[in-house]
């Protein structure tokens, strides 16, 4: 793996969940590790999908990190990635063969109400 392909930082976030003064449980996306990444879209290409009368963008991205402790963790459930901002939510996690250089995380942008394209 080239280091200086890694030029782009990104930020995994963790799903916890916090009780309130009331006992009321709630979950939170937390900051659990940040690292340097090689963002692309391969095989995991941009769409547009119709549902419900309305045309809907999906954009995905796959992110190759280096392999690191903190990362041999992830799963599609418990963790997600913010990039530039953006929250992703992750597809698939690729160990790359358990070699332990790098890992491939693939991910398509989470859906906001303010995505959705009207065909009117």
């Amino acid at each position: 793996m080239k280091i200086s392909l890694l030029n782009e930082r990104i930020t995994f976030e963790k799903n916890t969940t916090i009780v309130d003064e009331n006992a009321n449980h709630r979950n939170v996306w937390e900051e659990y590790f940040s690292c340097h990444t090689y963002a692309g879209s391969s095989s995991y290409q941009q769409k547009e999908q119709q549902a419900a009368g309305v045309t809907v963008t999906d954009s995905g991205l796959v992110f190759t990190v280096r392999y690191c402790s903190e990362l041999a963790v992830l799963d599609t459930t418990h963790y997600r990635v913010r990039f530039h901002g953006d929250p992703y939510n992750i597809v698939s996690v690729d160990m790359m063969n358990y070699q332990h250089k790098s890992i491939k995380v693939t991910c398509e942008k989470e859906r906001r109400d303010g995505d959705v394209k009207s065909d009117s």
